[in-house]
Parts: structure tokens; sequence; C-alpha cells
């Protein structure tokens, strides 16, 4: 039964975009992996005491994040 009328709403679009929405995810987690390998590959060719230095920020933002999560779940 098909049913028809002002009160029906067709979700023919909303099924399409449901449907497109993984591959985008999947193209945009792509070009940011690119991005990160090309910048830990620079960043490595700049030397050791710049390697040591961004892992310890890379930490404390880490730490920093779990924190205000904690923080906020409650």
């Amino acid at each position: 039964m098909d049913e028809s009328g002002p009160g029906v709403t067709v979700h023919a679009e909303e099924a399409l975009l449901g449907l497109l929405l993984p591959f985008w995810q999947v193209v945009i987690g792509a070009v940011v992996l690119v991005v990160l390998v090309l910048s830990v590959g620079r960043l490595a060719r700049r030397g050791r005491s710049r390697m040591t230095t961004a892992l310890l920020v890379t930490a404390a933002v880490i730490a920093g994040f779990t924190a205000i999560g904690v923080l906020l779940q409650g």
C-alpha cells in the first residue's frame, strides 16, 4: 500500500546522503593520514631535539584532553 498525501515525508534524499557519508569519511581520513605522515617525516628530518619537544607537547595535549573529558563527563 502506497500512502501519499500531505502528511507523508519522502526520505529518498536522506537515504542517498546516508550511503555517501561513509565514503566522504574515508576520503577525509585518508587526507588527514597523508598530511600526518608528511609532517612527521619533516619533523624527523629536523633533528632529535625537535622530535623530543614535539612528543612532550603531544603528550601534554593528550593528557589535557583526557582530563577535560573526564571532568565534563560527570
